[in-house]
């Protein structure tokens, strides 16, 4: 029964990050226009809405068709599905390790079914904090970023309890 609820929360957690990030989305989609520059939060924080034909900061966008469906479209389905496959079976990861992975995975998911459905993924957000700036992307991408920080405290948490016990 344990093992029951602990899978459906795993699925939950996926579903309400590629939820969140496909309403954003559409929004987005529906309300801006693109290379609109609209300000959220004085000039620090934007919108604008760009279509992203490639990966992380538009790499492979001009990859030919064949090769950019395998690299943007098969394998992340292959690494998502097994990921997935991989958290919702394996008991002795740390819970932390698992709400990660299960960010990680609903982002990717995310990003990935814009590609199919799109053609690209549509990025919105921009963060300007003039020592500090970042490239325009969208929530799937914050979800995968909270993602891997949870994985790498997780990491970094298990190392310095093994160092404890020696």
């Amino acid at each position: 029964m344990k093992l029951r609820i602990t899978r459906l929360a795993i699925l939950l957690i996926v579903i309400c990050n590629v939820g969140c990030d496909q309403i954003s989305k559409n929004i987005v989609r529906k309300e801006v226009g693109y290379y609109e520059n609209i300000k959220v939060f004085t000039d620090n924080i934007t919108l604008t809405k760009v279509e992203n034909t490639g990966a992380f900061l538009s790499v492979g966008s001009i990859l030919p068709q064949f090769l950019k469906f395998a690299l943007l479209i098969i394998l992340p389905a292959i690494v998502l599905s097994t990921g997935l496959y991989f958290i919702l079976t394996k008991v002795r990861l740390s819970r932390l390790t698992i709400i990660g992975a299960a960010f990680v995975i609903g982002g990717g998911i995310g990003n990935l079914y814009d590609r199919i459905m799109f053609g690209s993924v549509t990025d919105f957000l921009h963060i300007d904090f003039i020592v500090f700036q970042t490239g325009v992307f969208n929530f799937a991408d914050v979800s995968i970023m909270i993602g891997m920080g949870m994985i790498i405290a997780a990491a970094y948490a298990k190392r310095r309890i093994m160092a404890a016990d020696h």
